[in-house]
């Protein structure tokens, strides 16, 4: 398996969750008018996210689980094979929502629901990385 691969994109997260963290206000009012700085933060979860997939994609690649067509398919092999458990395949969901929200701007975005986002949801991030790592451990010297 590609673990280099893997511990880098962990690092990557990690990295980009510090920098949101040192940046994010500490309110809703303080966070609506940064502009250029909250559209930085947008892209460091963004970032996030797609590492987060990537290394999903790379795991069931690796370790042959199934051939998905999609994101949601990857998620749902791993579910299967014990990679992730349910409420790990809910929070991905919910990541997947909120960068198709960034990336696409679905009628905007709502400043509101990302600031809620970015204060309450990066823990998802951190248990992801649990999550993998106590993968990795079972399966190798990770």
């Amino acid at each position: 398996m590609r673990t280099e691969i893997i511990r880098t994109k962990i690092a990557e997260i990690q990295e980009s969750l510090e920098l949101i963290r040192e940046n994010l206000p500490d309110s809703f009012e303080n966070f609506a008018p940064l502009g250029l700085l909250k559209d930085g933060m947008y892209k460091r979860i963004e970032f996030c996210i797609q590492n987060v997939f990537d290394i999903c994609a790379i795991i069931n690649t690796d370790l042959r689980f199934g051939i998905p067509r999609s994101d949601d398919d990857i998620h749902g092999i791993l579910l299967r094979n014990g990679v992730i458990d349910d409420e790990m395949m809910a929070k991905l969901k919910g990541m997947k929502g909120f960068r198709n929200i960034i990336v696409h701007r679905y009628a905007g975005i709502d400043d509101r629901l990302s600031y809620e986002f970015l204060s309450e949801r990066l823990v998802d991030f951190e248990e992801f990385i649990g999550t993998i790592t106590d993968f990795m451990n079972r399966k190798s010297n990770f």
